[in-house]
């Protein structure tokens, strides 16, 4: 049997705030890719203008507080909050803290998964 032998990525999140500004036409900072999955910083500020999205996706709270708007209602959120978003539903961040910031991960097909 012959292994494919990989190495183990790591990012840690203060250099991935030393990434941004995001590229022309997205809303997060690109972090990692690897097959289907993409894995970004976000880090939206006064507001979040940001439209449902073509695929599956996580957030996970990485610094600060708010609230998630989950296509029905609000709830709070803190650091360390773990959020899934079905491909196609409308969503944002609300009421969030000036030092917030999201992992945000894309994963799966166009329609999800």
């Amino acid at each position: 049997m012959n292994l494919k032998k990989t190495i183990a990525t790591h990012v840690l999140f203060a250099d991935a705030l030393e990434m941004g500004p995001p590229p022309k036409g997205n809303l997060a900072v690109p972090v990692f890719s690897h097959g289907s999955l993409e894995a970004e910083l976000y880090t939206p500020h006064e507001f979040d203008p940001q439209k449902p999205h073509a695929r599956d996706e996580i957030y996970l709270v990485a610094r600060g507080k708010g609230e998630f708007f989950n296509g029905e209602r609000n709830v709070k959120i803190q650091e360390g909050s773990f959020i899934f978003v079905p491909a196609g539903v409308e969503h944002r961040f609300e009421n969030f803290s000036e030092n917030f910031a999201a992992w945000v991960f894309f994963y799966g097909p166009e329609g999800g998964e």
